[in-house]
């Protein structure tokens, strides 16, 4: 079997155990993760140097390796067919090369399939703003995010704009017109892209994510000049999110970032994969709305408030985190020992759901 036929059996399998993940590493066998657990898959043995460089190569355009031999790391993507892309990062580890294999559904699903909350319908009727869906690495922030986009394209003749690194879900025009720009194929910088994408004639621009200063005001521009900007953020509430955006600015320029941000944003959804009781993980979904009092509290430098602000606005569809984790406790999906574990704040889950048994027994 050549290294062709061996990525490929390897792909299926991950397919076939519905993993999100393939992990190959030198002397290690090949690993998954499924339901966020990651497990080596059976029957297969550990990997040599030249097997992982050969599964690797042989995906890699020969100006992919060389980028890879050259700069020790690169995020690409690799078409499998019906099954879906994987995004792939490969990179050097004990001075032998590794990868991460994501898999990207080919199918988006919808914000119904997805188990999302409804405000997620009117992130996608909005004509301007700012919508931030943040939280750790593999927890389903790129697919809610399709999910919504999914939706603009089947319902809004607009242009849908993406700049990603690389492309992961790819959209067929429907309604909208969409063009999907990846780095370093596509384009050279984010800087240049960000730029250009305003001449570009957009209505909707999905940043694939916020990696530094340049990218997050560049993305607040395009947001304050009347479009409707998605991004992502590797942070775990939507506090910590503003203090993420405010903190990479120089002292002297926050004041001004806060207000910027408060002017634009829309909402964010902070979000966790829970594993269920039954197969497959759940989301749980923290989410923030652009109410005056949040404003408010983003322009005075109070993100310390935030969190009291979400847990009293439940009636303008804002929800904690810790709401969102006690609700599916009680609707019999997790446990609450698991809840616990993915809760920001115990206490305030210890009384919430209390409350809702209290309630419901």
């Amino acid at each position: 079997m050549d290294n062709k036929d061996k990525i490929y059996q390897l792909f299926n399998e991950v397919a076939k155990r519905q993993a999100s993940d393939l992990h190959l590493i030198v002397d290690l066998p090949p690993y998954v993760r499924v339901d966020g657990r990651l497990v080596p898959l059976p029957q297969q043995q550990p990997l040599t140097e030249e097997d992982v460089q050969g599964l690797i190569f042989t995906i890699a355009t020969q100006e992919q390796r060389e980028i890879i031999t050259t700069n020790r790391e690169l995020d690409f993507s690799y078409d499998f067919g019906e099954v879906g892309r994987f995004r792939v990062n490969a990179y050097f580890q004990k001075n032998s090369l590794a990868a991460a294999f994501r898999l990207v559904p080919k199918k988006v699903q919808s914000i119904e399939d997805l188990h999302l909350p409804g405000i997620c319908h009117e992130f996608a009727k909005l004509n301007q703003g700012f919508v931030l869906v943040t939280g750790p690495t593999g927890h389903g922030k790129s697919t809610t995010i399709a999910s919504i986009l999914a939706e603009i394209n089947q319902t809004r003749p607009c242009h849908l704009v993406t700049i990603e690194d690389p492309i992961e879900f790819t959209f067929t025009s429907d309604k909208a017109i969409v063009s999907q720009r990846e780095m370093n194929r596509d384009t050279h910088s984010w800087k240049l892209a960000l730029r250009s994408v305003l001449r570009e004639d957009p209505d909707v621009v999905f940043v694939g994510e916020m990696r530094d200063l340049e990218t997050i005001g560049a993305a607040l521009t395009v947001a304050e000049t009347g479009h409707l900007v998605f991004s992502t953020l590797h942070t775990n509430s939507a506090a910590q999110t503003i203090d993420r955006i405010v903190d990479i600015f120089p002292e002297g320029a926050r004041e001004q970032i806060r207000m910027q941000f408060s002017n634009v944003f829309a909402g964010v959804i902070s979000q966790r994969l829970i594993p269920g009781l039954s197969a497959g993980r759940l989301p749980a979904t923290e989410i923030m709305l652009a109410s005056t009092a949040v404003k408010t509290a983003i322009r005075e430098g109070k993100s310390h408030m935030i969190d009291n602000i979400i847990q009293t606005s439940r009636e303008v569809g804002m929800i904690s985190l810790e709401t969102s984790l006690a609700s599916l406790v009680a609707e019999g999906k997790i446990s609450f020992e698991v809840a616990q574990e993915y809760a920001l704040r115990p206490q305030e889950l210890l009384r919430l759901a209390g409350r809702t048994r209290g309630k419901t027994s």
